[in-house]
Parts: C-alpha cells; sequence; structure tokens
C-alpha cells in the first residue's frame, strides 16, 4: 500500500510532490519575459514540431487537445507567419503535412535560450550541493519526458 501523495518514502520518487515542483517551475518559465507573445498553444505547436516534424493536422489536433477547427486556424496563422509550411505528403496527395520552418524552430531555440539565461539567474541562489542534485536529475527528467512525449494523448 502506497503512502498519500504527499508522505514521503524513503528511496522512492515522489510523482505528487514531483508535479507540484514541475508546475510552480512551469509557471515560472512560461512567465518569463520573451521576444514577442505568443499563445501557450501556439507556442506548444512549435514545440511539438521541435520535436516531430512534419505532423498531420489530425496528429496536432491530438498532441494539443483542441479541435480540428482550432488547430487548422493556428496552423494558417503560424503559415502566414513564416513559422511553419504545409505540403502534401509525398505518400499520399490528399493529406496535409505540417513542416516548421528555419524561423520557426529559431524561435523555440531563442526563446528556450531566453529562459535559461533567467533560470539560470535563479539557479545561482542554490546551495553546490542543490546544483549538483538538480544535475543528478536532468538525465532522469529528460527521460521522463520522452516517455511522456511517447505516450498517446490522454482523454482524460
Amino acid at each position: 500500500m502506497r503512502p498519500p501523495p504527499f508522505e514521503p518514502t524513503p528511496g522512492d520518487l515522489n510523482v505528487a510532490e514531483l508535479t507540484f515542483a514541475l508546475e510552480a517551475l512551469t509557471r515560472i518559465l512560461i512567465r518569463l519575459p520573451a521576444v514577442g507573445k505568443f499563445s501557450f498553444t501556439t507556442l506548444s505547436v512549435l514545440h511539438t514540431l521541435t520535436l516531430k516534424s512534419p505532423m498531420r493536422l489530425t496528429e496536432l489536433t491530438a498532441t494539443e487537445q483542441v479541435t480540428q477547427s482550432a488547430i487548422t486556424q493556428l496552423v494558417t496563422r503560424l503559415e502566414r507567419d513564416g513559422l511553419v509550411e504545409r505540403r502534401s505528403d509525398p505518400n499520399d496527395g490528399r493529406v496535409v503535412l505540417v513542416h516548421i520552418t528555419e524561423q520557426g524552430a529559431d524561435l523555440i531555440r531563442s526563446r528556450r535560450l531566453a529562459r535559461a539565461d533567467g533560470l539560470e539567474k535563479f539557479a545561482d541562489g542554490l546551495t553546490p550541493a542543490e546544483r549538483q542534485s538538480v544535475a543528478a536529475a536532468v538525465p532522469a527528467l529528460k527521460r521522463l519526458a520522452e516517455i511522456g512525449n511517447e505516450a498517446p494523448p490522454s482523454s482524460t
């Protein structure tokens, strides 16, 4: 029997505490100043496409958990802004694939660098032992993100 979510278990991962910490860090990262103001969904689509491009509109609809109409409108705006482009699927001319452009990838890279600079200022407040603990956790956090990206979108 597992303990309640916030009761620490020595040597085990407390997923509830991890969730709380990641949510808090996510709020901080989202609020850091960045060049250009984009909606969360816009940035999420661009981030998704930096990981897996090209994608069908139906795949983006599922991963971003928005309606087909909303993703179509968003992709139209992103295409107009030069951040993505639509191309026919070479294997099936009826299918449209969304590709991130170099400009779109550059936008995500520049935002990531700006956020890293902001987070570095906070990391300066950590003790050397805390910095080492965070550094040791990074590979596992990256793997956790990979597993999450591989999982099918949840319907909950």
